[in-house]
């Protein structure tokens, strides 16, 4: 995981997360952002860091949320 600076991520497309319904509060994700999987905070940051995680560790952590 790292973070991502802004210009890296100046074409991304963001992408929330369905389980955030129509909240506020919520999880976004960029998509084709290959070879990286870069994710942000949406409501307490959506301009502040961001991290990017390897394909593999993403989804180590989408399978450990959903156990």
């Amino acid at each position: 995981m790292r973070n991502i600076p802004d210009h890296e991520l100046s074409t991304a497309v963001w992408i929330k997360s369905s389980y955030s319904g129509n909240a506020d509060n919520c999880l976004e994700v960029a998509e084709r952002h290959a070879p990286l999987i870069p994710v942000r905070d949406s409501k307490t940051a959506p301009h502040g860091p961001r991290l990017a995680f390897r394909p593999e560790a993403w989804s180590a952590f989408v399978n450990g949320v959903k156990q």
